[in-house]
């Protein structure tokens, strides 16, 4: 980013002398897209029991005012594009939004769709409810198994060159997916779930995306809160609460992974560090092209997570800590079962 900017009323109406903190960019791989070295993930301001619309949009704006420059959101979270471009709009010039096609009619429940029609009509909704111009990246959502991936490819490579689209992303794809996108048009990003709690990306996928210069984009990066430290076998989950249909959060496996928490909670105190922070600084320290996206509905979260961005990991404790997390072996799968087939990367 460049230096600080204070934007007026004048320049952006409601909007009274506008700090923008700075923070450390990153460049997601050989691309030349750089964004805030934290991102904020802001799909679950679109669940239930989410803040009100008001409320959000103070959430979002004052991620922008701590440095936050890099937004995720996608057309089948409901209404999420439509808050986030609401949101960002004033900064839309220091802003990068990265939103996703893949669903049949952006929505989850009616399946796969990554047919170049559909990725043609998503990418025109985009425009709308974001309120832009050209989206910053594009993700396949998921990988559709009835359309080639290079087909997928030469289509956003057709909406790049109208102008519509700046960068190519993949989420949670294979190695093998990746590679023959990549052939086709340059992926800048992949997004995957990575965290203490989840390493598989380690095996194939993160060698891969260094050999090609491609980004990380590491969502669910304190492990939907597990790594948080506030969550326990004894904590009884809202009925509402998303994370109720994992295997991973039933009270057996919660009880189970707390080895990995309590591993976490020490380092944090040794570091002065919350475990939050020490989770995100962890992935931080993995490659200095994974950029984590975290998601919170609460501003003292936000400033808890953007204090990550400090916590310094020497070679001597990252070997330490990988060494302990290799001892601690994580039960329960990501989703229900039905849903982990589906999403199962190809």
């Amino acid at each position: 980013m460049a230096n600080d900017f204070i934007f007026s009323k004048t320049t952006f109406a409601g909007l009274l002398n506008f700090k923008i903190k700075k923070m450390k960019s990153r460049k997601l791989g050989t691309s030349g897209l750089e964004v805030s070295a934290l991102g904020f993930g802001a799909m679950g301001l679109s669940f239930p029991n989410a803040p009100t619309k008001e409320e959000s949009i103070q959430l979002l704006q004052g991620a922008v005012e701590q440095g936050i420059t890099f937004f995720d959101t996608a057309q089948g979270y409901g209404d999420n594009e439509l808050l986030v471009g609401e949101a960002l709009a004033p900064f839309r010039n220091e802003v990068t939004i990265a939103t996703k096609f893949g669903f049949r009619e952006g929505k989850m429940m009616l399946g796969l769709d990554s047919s170049p029609a559909n990725i043609k009509a998503t990418a025109e909704a985009c425009l709308k409810r974001l309120k832009i111009e050209a989206i910053d990246l594009f993700y396949q959502h998921r990988f559709d198994p009835n359309v080639p991936i290079e087909e997928v490819a030469g289509t956003v490579k057709d909406l790049i060159q109208q102008g519509k689209v700046k960068y190519f992303g993949l989420s949670e794809a294979s190695a093998d997916t990746i590679r023959k996108a990549h052939a086709v048009l340059p992926v800048t990003a992949l997004q995957s779930e990575y965290s203490m709690f989840y390493r598989q990306p380690e095996h194939e996928i993160i060698p891969t995306l260094e050999e090609l210069g491609i980004g990380l984009v590491a969502f669910s990066p304190l492990g939907k809160g597990f790594l948080t430290g506030t969550i326990n076998a004894d904590v009884t989950l809202d009925k509402a609460d998303t994370r109720n249909m994992s295997p991973r959060f039933s009270k057996e496996n919660r009880e189970a992974n707390q080895a990995l928490v309590d591993l976490v909670t020490s380092i944090a105190t040794d570091k002065n560090a919350t475990p939050a922070q020490i989770a995100l600084g962890w992935l931080l320290a993995q490659k200095p092209w994974i950029v984590p996206i975290p998601g919170t509905s609460k501003s003292h979260r936000l400033q808890e997570n953007i204090g990550a961005i400090h916590v310094s990991l020497t070679h001597d404790e990252l070997t330490n800590i990988n060494a302990a997390l290799a001892t601690i072996t994580i039960v329960g799968e990501r989703y229900p079962a039905q849903i982990q087939a589906a999403t199962s990367t190809k």
